[in-house]
């Protein structure tokens, strides 16, 4: 396993002052309600009611991002997805974040990453990473998964943890990451490997585009879509998917 050099190459604290946005020199808001290829129901926005700091004496610096997903008046739902397409990618090194996810029916938070070449090289051969998903109706099961071409979607390559005790991803803030190196990618839950892929974990004749390869990074709360199902009677609004901050480490292998 690689451990990450002393001093993050790129990271975002979110501490500017309660209420503002994202750092738009940092972040990229992505917008539509397309359904995201996952059939899912909400709406991205750029609006503060979706994405904002706030003050939260839990978060390392008493600053944190929320993103929050909110019903609307005629029964739809809006969120935020952010993205560093643009702005930073990295390739190799950790990549991690604190983070405090929501739970409920149909809530669905993720922190991933997609090969910068996506308009080039469409998904999924350009590689993409989830370092983060949750499916709120088990607010307690983490799934780190590698997609690439032959091995995406329900074919990804995923494992799961779960916390112990019943215990809830919403309950506190947890550090989830991935040491990348060259033939080797390894998911971490508060310092704790739980997830390792190399190429010999392939499908036959299927390709690792993850040598030599740049990723950007995605932040975002989803509401509904094909895996998590749909919010129900049970899920309360609005949901609050909280960032303390995101880090990245270059190698030292």
């Amino acid at each position: 396993m690689s451990s990450p050099a002393s001093s993050p190459v790129w990271q975002d604290e979110f501490n500017q002052p309660a209420g503002s946005g994202p750092d738009p020199a940092k972040w990229v808001h992505d917008l539509g309600d397309n359904g995201w290829g996952n059939k899912e129901l909400q709406a991205y926005t750029a609006s503060r009611e979706n994405s904002f700091i706030v003050d939260d004496p839990e978060a390392t610096d008493g600053k944190a991002l929320v993103l929050r997903a909110v019903r609307t008046a005629a029964g739809g739902y809006t969120s935020a997805r952010l993205k560093t397409l643009g702005k930073f990618s990295t390739g190799y090194g950790r990549i991690e974040a604190r983070l405090k996810l929501p739970k409920g029916q149909g809530i669905w938070p993720a922190f991933w990453m997609l090969g910068d070449n996506i308009n080039q090289v469409p998904w999924p051969a350009c590689g993409e990473i989830d370092v983060v998903e949750l499916i709120g109706h088990k607010p307690g099961t983490l799934h780190g998964t590698l997609h690439g071409p032959g091995y995406s979607g329900q074919h990804g390559l995923t494992k799961t943890t779960v916390l112990p005790g019943g215990a809830s991803f919403s309950e506190a803030y947890h550090v989830f990451a991935v040491d990348w190196q060259p033939g080797r990618i390894e998911w971490l839950l508060d310092g704790k490997v739980y997830h390792t892929v190399t190429p010999a974990d392939l499908p036959a004749g299927t390709k690792w585009v993850f040598d030599g390869a740049r990723h950007f990074l995605l932040l975002n709360l989803a509401v509904g879509g094909a895996w998590p199902g749909y919010p129900d009677a049970t899920t309360q609004f609005p949901q609050e998917y909280r960032i303390d901050y995101v880090r990245v480490y270059g190698p030292k292998f």
